[in-house]
């Protein structure tokens, strides 16, 4: 058999020995290639583990079609085009929302379960022990948006401001009757701030929900309430209740006519119907940070802020910091009032 070996023009073998220098070359052009291939390894695999590469878990703290699932619903699909991935609604009702809140301290902190809740969930902790603690068990990832509470009166009663109730509530001791969605509700802990702050007697009367609550409005039965923009905007619009007042820091842009409470000479009185979404704790801080900036992003969107107008609730997108301090405040605040006003839940 022929040799293969490599010849000279002039017919000569040539050696396969290689010099020092040419080792050296080659030796160079091998780690140049391993160092590629190490860079190129570590990277397909990083894109391989990216978050999020499967369905991401909504769970809702209350039933399908009240306004917390609106809320969830409709940000949830400009947040899935935006990441890649389906956001699955998961609705869980009960207990103001600690159902759901014990479903989400026991999840794995890996940015694939998220709870949308909403104030009633801190109204509840303010009465109620329970196995997960609101503070240590979950991280804040933005308040999605909020429904500020409007202070409407029942037509027939002589008042046309927040100063001529407070006037006409201190001339009648004990004779005006206040409507909530429920005893220890957020709109009965709005009342007795309200009674408090301006030194009134008021008669709380409790109703199974705002369905049950509105038929005694229109008719006179009771002559005030605090309930969220989204329940009674309808019977404002068509006469059948006067709204005094907005408790948030703006005027609601569907009233735009009516005052807040702080500019009918109540600072600070603040009530709102807000929703907001928590992680497990633990949850790593750039999937947090992720996901507040696509939940500003989708409340942003001139389809969603029309839906969410429709229903009083106007986008907030605080950042996971400011949701934490909102948090202790809101509970600091109707922990102070439950206290004041004696309320217990048995």
């Amino acid at each position: 058999m022929k040799s293969l070996e490599p010849i000279d023009r002039r017919g000569r073998k040539v050696s396969h020995r290689i010099s020092a220098a040419g080792k050296a070359s080659r030796a160079g052009v091998s780690a140049a290639l391993a160092a590629a291939f190490v860079m190129i390894v570590p990277h397909a695999s990083a894109q391989s583990g990216a978050w999020p590469n499967k369905p991401i878990r909504m769970i809702v703290a209350s039933g399908a079609g009240g306004g917390l699932d609106l809320v969830a619903r409709v940000v949830s699909t400009p947040i899935s085009q935006a990441v890649g991935q389906t956001l699955v609604v998961d609705n869980r009702p009960g207990a103001s929302g600690s159902i759901a809140a014990d479903v989400i301290s026991q999840a794995a902190p890996d940015g694939y379960t998220f709870m949308v809740m909403s104030a009633s969930l801190v109204v509840y902790d303010v009465f109620t022990k329970t196995r997960y603690d609101l503070f240590r068990d979950f991280d804040a990832v933005t308040q999605i948006s909020a429904s500020p509470y409007i202070l409407t009166v029942t037509k027939s009663l002589p008042v046309a401001s927040v100063k001529e109730l407070i006037a006409y509530a201190k001339s009648n001791p004990g004779k005006l009757n206040f409507a909530s969605t429920g005893e220890a509700s957020l709109a009965h802990l709005a009342g007795e701030l309200f009674a408090g702050r301006t030194g009134t007697r008021l008669v709380h009367v409790p109703y199974k929900g705002v369905g049950a609550a509105l038929p005694d409005m229109i008719s006179g039965r009771t002559q005030m309430s605090f309930l969220s923009g989204g329940s009674v905007s309808a019977q404002i619009k068509n006469g059948n209740l006067k709204p005094l007042a907005v408790a948030g820091t703006n005027r609601a842009k569907s009233l735009p006519q009516v005052p807040t409470m702080i500019e009918a000479g109540m600072p600070g009185f603040l009530v709102t119907q807000w929703h907001g979404l928590l992680a497990p704790r633990g949850t790593p801080r750039a999937i947090i940070d992720r996901m507040q900036k696509e939940v500003a992003k989708a409340v942003r969107r001139p389809e969603v802020e029309e839906r969410l107008a429709i229903s009083g609730t106007e986008p907030v997108a605080s950042s996971p910091k400011e949701m934490a301090a909102f948090l202790r405040s809101e509970r600091e605040q109707w922990g102070k009032v439950a206290k004041a006003a004696n309320i217990r839940v048995n």
